[in-house]
């Protein structure tokens, strides 16, 4: 048995929900999440209250509209949009830009958008998948291979510097014009 063995069988491993927390985490993070969900949250409201009836004691208040279907439509395809852009992410300026629209076609066709509520967020939603832009990958950090010169020819530029010399000296490694002679440029700029 050696030290990197554990001691109990499956004492190490993590749990289940840590796994799926972190693979969700990273599923998340390279899609505009929070801005399809914003969208769907914005599109239930604005179906679902020109349909819902209001109960004050025995009064029923119907808050449905001539406009139901409209506003279902308008519902569905915003929830549609926002799962959309969780799955298919390259359409992210068509689902920001069609959720505004939507939005702000529901003012007028859904009781106000959903009472305000299904408006703001399906208009939040939609800026902010317009917004989004998938991060740049980061850089790997690449190891030289060996700090052995061996066979490499010598660099003047790497060679240590001496302080003690003046610093316009031609030739010498603080020489920054780029015009000097030992690197082939003879007075004259790369540019030509």
């Amino acid at each position: 048995m050696s030290a990197e063995t554990p001691a109990a069988p499956g004492q190490n491993d993590e749990h289940y929900l840590q796994v799926f927390r972190r693979n969700f985490r990273n599923w998340r993070s390279d899609r505009p999440f929070w801005a399809g969900l914003f969208i769907v949250f914005g599109g239930f409201p604005i179906a679902y209250f020109p349909y819902a009836n209001l109960q004050l004691g025995h009064l029923t208040l119907a808050m449905s509209t001539t406009a139901g279907a409209g506003s279902l439509i308008i519902g569905v395809l915003l929830i549609v949009l926002g799962i959309s852009l969780w799955f298919q992410k390259h359409v992210r300026t068509f689902a920001g830009v069609a959720a505004i629209l939507l939005a702000l076609v529901s003012l007028p066709v859904s009781n106000l958008g959903g009472f305000l509520i299904g408006f703001l967020f399906a208009l939040i939603g939609g800026a902010m998948a317009v917004s989004w832009v998938p991060g740049e990958p980061a850089e790997e950090l690449v190891a030289p291979e060996s700090l052995d010169t061996g066979d490499q020819p010598v660099d003047p530029a790497a060679q240590p510097v001496d302080f003690g010399k003046p610093a316009d000296a031609v030739g010498d490694p603080n020489d920054l014009s780029g015009t000097s002679p030992t690197n082939g440029a003879n007075g004259r700029h790369s540019a030509g």
